[in-house]
């Protein structure tokens, strides 16, 4: 709060962990843009009064990961000459509840706490460690009268190693002392966006929607090349945080490959492998509980950490909820087909979660004599309201593909497969009512039976699985008006998307609009509800929005031979523009129209480009896309 002489202000601290970093000043704005500054990556917090202005910047720093910043800057206004003090009010203190920190020599000038977690993720494992630096924060900070302006930087480097910490702390004073700690970040940043962006014209708020969207996603992986950082997972909420029963503690669920890995494997392929490796590294333990649920091949846990255990609450989840399995088997097979990177799949262990996922479902079928087909029984689906019910339309088919997806990679690695692979993934059944054309969700489904979230529709999208319009739209309309409507944010992109492949417009536009309400301001936080409650940051409902004008807008299908198209703009939306596409190590920007559809070359990985695309089902073989938008390919 600024003092009556206007030449002080104080700025109280918050922290809930030992991390000095943020300030909070609780003061007018002075017209700072926080949607804006958060597509930028900082969202800055301005405040002052008509004399001199103060602004705090917080972030984490974009490239240098162990490092988190806080800056302060103060600048006079006008002819004013005082002192301008700011005083700061601290309340922190290095404890936490779930580390034993114990305190070590200061480092340049740093504070220095290290300590181990105090409950291992299994018992018997292996506690983590954790070495902290930070700069002390002083009682106030003081813009002289001779000085116009001026600003102080405030780090925090965390590590895993003590080593790691001195030396996120040592690269984060260079930068703040050569002036470029907060532009490298933003240069990092500006890079990026670059790289990868979502850009429509006529809906300020979806354009809105889509650059935080964005941002928090990206903001939640790991650089590309980082070695001594080991990713374990997207959590549904990103970090973990929140209480019991609320968010999902930094848990990886199939909420990474099935609402978040398709956009970043879109746009970044380099970074999305990085998701599937964390896949490779918790194999052992996936193999385990296969195992110990008397079954073959790897058993991924419905929800997985650091150690790649089950560490679901209840035992439920990680016995039924198997369709785990096929999600991460579907993910590999989209980074195969968008990438073609047999160096992963041969020489780095992407091979062996595929051929191990096969043998699961292989010995997780049985054989139901009466219809003649395979049966995977006692299950519980993507609708968490079904605790055990027999062949989940939805797990049928990722099982389905996963043993097919197997085949196809071994025939291409020249790797031995068994044969009743292709008999089994042939005969497994897809529940079907040829009566009422329309796929039931489980075996004795009944149409208006309540369910909790998008299932049978994502048939669809992003399964691709073969149904004729008619059949597509009686399982939008079937299940749209059973799901429940307080269900989880990502549920009503996935019908949008659907109405948007028959071309029902409005009908997909009013369905976009329900997912609005799950976008907090003022900085488009995603929530879990509607309501603002549950998970937040939430991931998986910025994912599966993000995916509607990715793939719903466009019409892009990632198939085993071609990249497909097929594009419709909502009613509202005049243009989209698409940068950074990758496919088959080229990059490709997209421009869509009511009348036209651009695809513009932007990079490639050498002189002969030969990139299938197959547009509204007519094939287009470009042996020349243009490399700049002068000359780019039009489709009418």
């Amino acid at each position: 709060m600024i003092n009556t002489n206007d030449s002080y202000i104080i700025i109280p601290t918050i922290y809930n962990l030992p991390c000095p970093p943020p300030l909070l000043v609780p003061t007018p704005s002075l017209g700072a843009n926080p949607s804006l500054s958060s597509a930028l990556g900082h969202p800055p917090d301005v405040k002052g009064s008509g004399k001199f202005r103060v602004a705090q910047r917080i972030f984490a720093h974009r490239t240098h990961v162990h490092l988190l910043a806080l800056m302060v800057e103060a600048e006079r206004l006008g002819n004013y000459t005082e002192p301008v003090v700011i005083t700061i009010n601290s309340t922190f203190t290095p404890h936490s509840q779930d580390i034993e920190f114990v305190s070590g020599p200061d480092f340049m000038g740093a504070k220095y706490i290290h300590g181990q977690t105090l409950t291992p993720e299994v018992k018997g494992g292996r506690k983590l460690s954790v070495h902290l630096l930070w700069t002390p924060l002083p009682g106030f900070l003081r813009l002289e009268p001779g000085e116009h302006s001026r600003s102080w930087a405030f780090l925090t480097a965390v590590a895993e190693t003590e080593e790691g910490a001195r030396r996120a702390y040592t690269q984060g004073l260079s930068l703040a002392q050569a002036g470029t700690l907060y532009p490298s970040h933003m240069e990092a940043w500006a890079w990026l966006w670059g790289q990868s962006r979502l850009e429509v014209t006529g809906s300020q708020h979806l354009s809105q929607a889509l650059f935080g969207g964005l941002y928090y996603l990206m903001s939640s992986l790991p650089q590309a090349h980082t070695p001594d950082f080991l990713f374990t997972g997207l959590s549904p909420g990103g970090l973990p945080n929140g209480g019991r029963g609320q968010d999902y503690h930094g848990h990886v669920f199939w909420d990474q490959e099935i609402w978040m890995f398709p956009i970043v494997v879109m746009f970044r392929p380099d970074l999305a492998v990085k998701l599937l490796q964390y896949r490779v590294q918790t194999l052992g333990p996936a193999r385990d509980i296969a195992r110990q649920q008397g079954y073959q091949g790897a058993k991924y846990p419905w929800e997985s950490a650091g150690t790649g255990t089950e560490v679901s609450d209840a035992d439920i989840y990680g016995k039924r909820e198997i369709h785990i399995n096929g999600d991460i088997s579907f993910a590999f097979r989209q980074y195969f087909y968008l990438t073609q990177d047999l160096e992963f799949f041969r020489n780095c262990g992407g091979w062996e979660v595929v051929v191990s996922i096969a043998e699961f479902w292989s010995s997780r079928v049985t054989w139901n004599p009466e219809e003649g087909c395979y049966d995977i029984k006692g299950v519980m689906p993507p609708d968490e309201y079904q605790p055990n019910i027999n062949n989940s339309v939805y797990t049928s088919v990722v099982a389905k593909y996963s043993l097919q997806f197997a085949v196809e990679l071994g025939t291409r690695l020249s790797k031995p497969v068994r044969p009743e692979w292709e008999e089994i993934a042939e005969k497994l059944k897809v529940s079907f009512d040829p009566e009422r054309q329309y796929h039931p969700e489980y075996d004795g489904y009944t149409p208006g039976t309540d369910v909790k979230q998008a299932d049978a529709v994502l048939l669809g999208f992003p399964l691709m699985y073969p149904m004729n319009p008619e059949v597509r739209r009686n399982d939008l309309e079937i299940y749209e008006g059973a799901t429940d409507p307080d269900g989880p944010a990502m549920t009503w992109s996935m019908f949008a998307i659907g109405w948007l492949e028959l071309k029902a417009t409005a009908r997909a536009g009013q369905l976009l609009e329900k997912c609005y309400k799950n976008i907090q301001e003022p900085f488009k936080v995603w929530s879990e509800s509607a309501d603002g409650s549950g998970a937040v940051n939430f991931l998986t409902g910025t994912g599966g929005f993000l995916q509607f004008p990715l793939f719903g807008c466009t019409g892009i299908r990632v198939r085993k031979d071609c990249l497909y198209f097929d594009p419709v703009l909502l009613d509202n939306i005049s243009e989209l523009r698409i940068t950074g596409i990758s496919y088959l190590g080229n990059k490709l920007d997209f421009e869509l129209t009511k009348e036209l559809f651009t695809v513009v070359l932007t990079a490639a990985p050498g002189p002969q480009v030969n990139l299938p695309i197959l547009f509204m089902e007519t094939p287009h073989h470009f042996e020349h896309l243009y490399r700049s938008s002068s000359q780019p390919s039009l489709f009418q």
